[in-house]
């Protein structure tokens, strides 16, 4: 579920910092930055940037800096001075113990990390670990960077200037970050991991400032990577290419710059760049055990729009002979890039600072940055360690958010400063007094189309649709949320078609039976109307949209009346299920007569099914807070498996039939951008099955002369070229493929997106022959159609155009051609 505005206002703020000094290190002979240069101040040792600079807060009155092959320089700190530049001057000399036989000696070393991964990974080499961490969140400025003079605005006219105010913008920000941070939050885990059960993650303690119920979502992002081990790092839920993957030789440069001491052994330092533009990859560090070729420290960095840098630091483990993570820092500032980037789910827009801009004035967001801090602690290795809810990635226990001030400082490396108690009681009394809980609740409701109203959410898909049967239906709805009841709930709805002038209703109650699993059992009774041959699964996630496209369209449906009972459960790992009987009453709203047996037709007819439906996600990550479960990570393939079993003779059934459905959804992200997704969905249906309950494969064109008379609004996963009630069928496949790429510039605002799709179904309907009154083909011979789609191109506004060829090709070549528009509505 995306985050709201808020928090990106939090978090991915316009960000940069300076402090009390900067030093860049660059070499003499071409005035380039010297990326990973040591800096030493104070008896201990700095790394700078890829691009060379360093900042140190409390610098020495001499600092060294030094650099492989080149000569160390010192210089002295004077204190008015904030801004230095040392240029080192190359020399001949090579390190005797970093020469390796072959043309690159990193290359070697890096080809002898990556192929002892498997004796160096911690979740390779041991059988089980548990550890604690504490994690801490800011968003901040150091007030010593910021100008508290007020300064004066002056308007330029024909005659000269003229005083206009005074901006007072800056002095009010150093005295606001002076006394607090502009956001905290804190976390204390328990990390357990054993081999045949993967590694959970338990939240003893979680703590956001402002909130008495956090963002569950929040927690569940993946900020950086568990392991530098891993083919993909990721950072604010981007992945990049691994430097340490089996194929990083052929992504990335690799130099030595120099030999260093970590834990009292000695580790290559070496710096690593991309090869080739163009696909998501890091810069940074890696410090490589000289004996074991383990990561003793990893240092990622990424530089667009946002400036971001992620170090993870281990201690070697003497009796483990492992070096095993011990901290993670990361720091974001703002950057360069004037592109809009994805981050945290969500496009964000930065003015950012470019070379063109470094003589504007500083504004106080320059200054703002993020820093996290995670510290590990309590280790215990190859003990006997049982995961509960192993399923469960992330569990975030009952009492987590209540923890008090006491049970914090158990598990604080260091108390909290003025500055950071400070933050929590003036954000708790800011939030609440603009009642930012609230609002993010009412969010949460209104992207899942509801509005809160006391007790009961208030149904937004209810109160106006479209289609060519009913004209325009008008209705309302809710469900009851849990300030009405934590373990019971009631929901209906009641519409009113202005076409058909028919009332719609339905009524419904359910009573929870397991929190964890989050099992209900209820009951409902519907008068209602539905697609004929649609196919949908009881599994699949409510979608609200402002608008249903599809529908509009669609004219031929059948009425039902029905009484249904059902359990829903996640009791099954990695699952959800819904089992359901139903009896139902069918009245087609066409002409339609069918006739199993070739002496009863039927025109009305009566069903008893029973179904089971099954969403299984294996791959994906799943997070169990107090108020449910969240999958924190979606992974592919995805499948939904769906059975129903119509019996004759029960409750007045007319027919004996069984349907199987299934479905799986393929996704693969490339590191340049582009992504391709498939989709494969198939049917069976076997007996006496009537047309209102086979498959018509969503069609979504109009049977118009003409190619602008058949524009309208594009679906989902629709056949676009297939007119609606053109093929029926008893079995069918469907399969289709898209192909995203990266988004690109035609002009100014103007960015395109394309998408290519392609679409193909074969199917056969058995006893065509019973069913009378629509005139339809069937998909025996294959259907096939291709495309592009341009989304969001305008505002939220796309086109698409789609040909159709193949054996159902038609005669006139513009009856094949579909323009449809597009849209995309992003409310958040």
């Amino acid at each position: 579920m995306r985050l709201l505005n808020f928090l990106f206002l939090l978090i991915t703020i316009s960000m940069g910092a300076q402090t009390a000094i900067t030093v860049t290190v660059k070499d003499a002979q071409n005035n380039t930055g010297l990326p990973f240069a040591t800096v030493t101040s104070q008896g201990r040792n700095y790394i700078t940037d890829v691009d060379g600079k360093l900042v140190l807060e409390e610098p020495s009155a001499i600092i060294t800096a030094s650099y492989t092959s080149y000569t160390s320089q010192n210089i002295e700190i004077t204190p008015t001075r904030r801004f230095y530049t040392i240029k080192l001057v190359a020399h001949s000399e090579v390190l005797k113990e970093l020469v390796i036989e072959g043309a690159n000696p990193a290359n070697e070393i890096m080809g002898r990390a990556i192929r002892r991964k498997v004796i160096n990974d911690p979740q390779r080499k041991l059988s089980s670990f548990t550890y604690k961490t504490y994690d801490r969140l800011i968003v901040t400025a150091d007030p010593d960077s910021i100008s508290s003079k007020l300064d004066s605005v002056f308007v330029y006219e024909k005659i000269g200037k003229r005083f206009a105010k005074v901006d007072s913008t800056g002095f009010k920000f150093k005295k606001l970050i002076d006394r607090r941070h502009l956001y905290q939050t804190e976390k204390i885990s328990e990390y357990k991991f054993n081999r045949g059960q993967g590694l959970k993650q338990e939240v003893l303690a979680t703590r956001m400032a402002g909130f008495k119920q956090p963002l569950y979502e929040f927690i569940g992002l993946k900020l950086q990577s568990y392991s530098v081990y891993t083919d993909k790092i990721d950072l604010l839920e981007t992945k990049y290419a691994g430097p340490m993957a089996n194929d990083a030789l052929s992504e990335y440069n690799y130099k030595i710059l120099d030999t260093v001491s970590i834990n009292k052994r000695q580790a290559y330092m070496i710096y690593f760049v991309p090869k080739h533009r163009g696909k998501k990859k890091l810069s940074g560090i890696l410090y490589i055990d000289t004996y074991n070729y383990g990561v003793a420290k990893a240092v990622f960095r990424v530089r667009n729009v946002l400036d971001i840098t992620s170090t993870h630091f281990f201690t070697y483990e003497k009796d483990q002979q492992l070096w095993f993570p011990d901290r993670k820092t990361l720091k974001i500032v703002k950057g360069n890039n004037k592109e809009d980037i994805k981050i945290l789910g969500e496009t964000i827009k930065f003015d950012a600072v470019s070379s063109q801009d470094a003589k504007r004035e500083k504004e106080p967001s320059d200054f703002v940055y993020m820093y996290s801090e995670s510290d590990n602690f309590d280790k215990h290795f190859n003990e006997p360690v049982t995961i509960r809810r192993s399923s469960v990635a992330i569990e975030i226990k009952d009492d987590a958010i209540n923890r008090p001030e006491s049970y914090w400082n158990q598990f604080r490396p260091d108390t909290l400063d003025s500055r950071s108690m400070t933050t929590y009681m003036a954000l708790d009394s800011l939030v609440a007094k603009d009642n930012w809980e609230q609002r993010i609740i009412l969010g949460r409701r209104i992207i899942n189309g509801y509005i809160p109203l006391g007790p009961i959410d208030l149904d937004l898909k209810q109160i106006v649709k479209y289609n060519n049967y009913e004209g325009f239906r008008l209705g309302v709805g809710f469900i009851t949320n849990d300030k009405f009841a934590e373990t019971f709930r009631i929901n209906t709805y009641g519409a009113y078609g202005t076409k058909d002038g028919e009332f719609k209703y339905s009524l419904g109650g359910a009573v929870r039976l397991g929190k964890f699993s989050n099992s209900w059992i209820g009951g409902s009774y519907t008068d209602d109307i539905k697609e004929i041959a649609s196919t949908s699964f009881a599994t699949d996630k409510r979608v609200f949209k402002i608008y249903d496209p599809r529908p509009i369209n669609i004219s031929t449906f059948y009425n039902y009346q029905q009484w249904q009972g059902y359990i829903e459960t996640r009791i099954i790992p990695k699952t959800e299920s819904v089992w359901q009987l139903t009896r139902s009453r069918i009245d087609p709203k066409f002409d339609y007569v069918y006739n199993p047996t070739g002496v009863l037709p039927y025109s009305v007819f009566n069903l008893t099914t029973a179904s089971v439906s099954l969403q299984w996600n294996p791959f994906s990550d799943f997070m169990q807070t107090p108020r449910g479960r969240i999958e924190v990570e979606k992974r592919f393939p995805k499948f939904a498996f769906q059975y129903t079993q119509a019996v004759s003779g029960i409750w007045e059934s007319d027919f004996n039939f069984g349907k199987f459905d299934f479905r799986a959804e393929f996704e693969h992200k490339y590191l340049n951008g582009q992504k391709t997704t498939a989709l494969v969905q198939t049917g069976l249906a076997l007996g006496d099955t009537p047309l209102t309950h086979l498959y018509s494969t969503s069609p979504n064109n109009l049977d118009r002369e003409g190619v602008l008379a058949r524009i309208t609004f594009a679906g989902k996963n629709s056949f676009e070229t297939m007119y609606f009630n053109e093929f029926f069928s008893s079995r069918y496949m469907m399969l289709q493929v898209k192909h995203g790429i990266t988004r690109f510039t035609i002009f100014r605002s103007l960015k395109l997106s394309p998408m290519l799709v392609t679409r193909f179904a074969i199917g056969g309907l058995d006893h065509k022959n019973q069913h009378t009154g629509l005139d339809y083909k069937t998909l025996d011979d294959g259907y096939y159609e291709s495309g592009v789609e341009f989304n969001e191109i305008f505002k939220g506004l796309g086109f698409t155009a789609f040909y159709r060829y193949g054996p159902y090709q038609l005669p006139a070549f513009d009856r094949n051609i579909a323009l449809k528009i597009s849209y995309v509505l992003n409310l958040f």
